[in-house]
């Protein structure tokens, strides 16, 4: 019935826009809606169709036009770049699905970063007006960072550090622009290129994606909802004699996993027999619901932990900052890769950073933060058990912005993905996640998106395209 009622939907707005001229804005959603007694969901793949036959073009934020006709234009000509640059040395993976720009009317569940209403967007906003009326608009700031922002990143982690561990020092800290520079650099100068890298398996796109850039040889050690394989882990050292291990030890993208004590013991211990490094991803830091993150550099007094931790998702996509904790001459090698990339971040975004985290209403903020994903996590995991009853959530995650679904071995994740956002559901096949062939179909489901009040509709549509999927 719905697709009936799209493709007349479809019809009758291809006659308007035969008639309107280029550029005409076509009624809005919501009135496609009252005037046609249709789901948005439906009104949506209406405009979906006449997109694709190239007839309107949507602007998200603004709404869908009639496209304008443009002249044939001559074509280029790039046949000459194909012998300049040759071969790729490596095949950097493709564009994370995370990273999709969506239009407002779909139901996205695929993101990588929160919905703005969960960011201190006040604070933020705040901040900037007042660091333009600083020296930090037209200063170049120290290479390793400004000093009251390694301070900072410093006391995070040494608020944590057990009674009579050795907490970290403000020159143990470097400042990058984003986690992602954060794990080139690392990678660069810790492994270097073709150089074995153990990695979860699954774990984070982002960090594959700086692995390949990097010339690294990923070695996967599987993972699952409560963290690493702890004697795979051993084998792997064992095997390869690789001296870095990139982890998540805390809510874990994608799978959610928090270590547990007894796990952190067995991995640090493998670490340190091995002389080896754990570059310790707490890209999650802010964003735990019933537990808090215990980062594993906390407990490391040796200099075998590297620390990661950025502000990107948890202040705002606008402000790229993260801060690495290292000592001795690994943190010199990562300062001089970073140095050689970026040579500084902005003292700009810098003390933007500085001023919304010192702020007391960023606790406030983080307080309300975790009781908001609980709401939104808890809303998508029911939706999920009662709308894909096929779909299997291994654990609820503690902390973290996803779920971690495991589909039927027979599922064709990318043809599920596809069909649902045919319905108008964005979401985020698993394979993207694996280092190598992934051991399973899976879905990633973001819940810090935008508007949670669709996550039921979501779960639906993604319900009945799995079951449409296994006729």
């Amino acid at each position: 019935m719905n697709n009936d009622s799209s493709s007349r939907i479809a019809t009758d707005l291809r006659a308007w826009v035969a008639a309107a001229s280029p550029g005409a804005r076509l009624p809005s959603t919501r009135s496609l809606v009252d005037r046609y007694a249709a789901s948005p969901v439906t009104v949506q793949k209406a405009l979906r169709s006449l997109a694709s036959q190239g007839l309107v073009e949507s602007r998200p934020g603004v709404g869908t036009f009639v496209r304008a006709v443009r002249a044939a234009a001559r074509p280029h000509d790039y046949g000459w770049q194909t012998a300049a640059l040759g071969s790729p040395r490596d095949r950097a993976p493709a564009l994370s699905a995370a990273l999709r720009t969506t239009p407002n009317d779909t139901i996205a569940l695929h993101a990588g970063y929160p919905d703005r209403e969960l960011l201190p967007e006040r604070l933020v906003r705040a901040a900037f007006v007042r660091a333009a009326r600083t020296d930090a608009a037209v200063s170049r700031p120290p290479v390793a960072g400004l000093p009251e922002l390694q301070a900072w990143f410093a006391a995070e982690l040494a608020a944590v550090t057990p009674l009579g561990g050795r907490p970290p020092a403000s020159s143990d800290v470097i400042v990058l622009p984003g986690s992602q520079s954060g794990l080139g650099a690392v990678f660069r100068s810790l492994v270097g290129a073709g150089g074995p890298l153990l990695v979860e398996s699954p774990t984070y796109w982002g960090a594959l994606l700086a692995a390949a850039q990097a010339g690294v040889r990923l070695v996967p050690v599987p993972s699952g909802a409560h963290g690493p394989d702890p004697d795979a882990l051993a084998r792997a050292f064992e095997q390869t004699g690789a001296r870095v291990f990139y982890a998540q030890p805390n809510f874990a993208n994608p799978t959610g996993a928090q270590w547990s004590p007894d796990l952190a013991d067995r991995v640090l211990e493998t670490v340190r027999g091995h002389g080896a490094f754990l570059v310790e991803d707490d890209w999650a830091h802010d964003f735990g619901i019933d537990a808090a993150s215990a980062p594993l550099a906390a407990r490391d007094d040796g200099g075998h932990v590297v620390w990661l931790r950025s502000l990107t998702k948890s202040v705002s996509p606008a402000v790229r900052v993260a801060g690495v904790v290292a000592r001795g001459p690994a943190r010199a090698r990562i300062l001089a890769a970073s140095q050689a990339e970026s040579m500084y971040v902005s003292g700009l975004l810098q003390a933007v950073a500085l001023d919304v985290v010192s702020q007391p209403a960023w606790r406030t903020h983080l307080r309300g933060l975790g009781r908001q994903l609980a709401a939104r996590r808890d809303l998508l995991a029911d939706a999920v058990r009662a709308h894909v009853p096929a779909a299997r959530l291994e654990a609820l995650p503690r902390g973290g912005l996803n779920l971690w679904l495991r589909l039927p071995d027979a599922t064709d994740a990318v043809k599920l993905a596809r069909d649902c956002e045919d319905a108008g559901v964005i979401v985020a096949a698993g394979d993207e996640w694996f280092p190598a062939e992934p051991t399973g179909v899976y879905l990633r489901l973001n819940y810090s998106g935008p508007n949670p009040g669709a996550f039921p509709e979501g779960a639906r549509v993604i319900g009945r395209a799995l079951e449409h999927g296994q006729r």
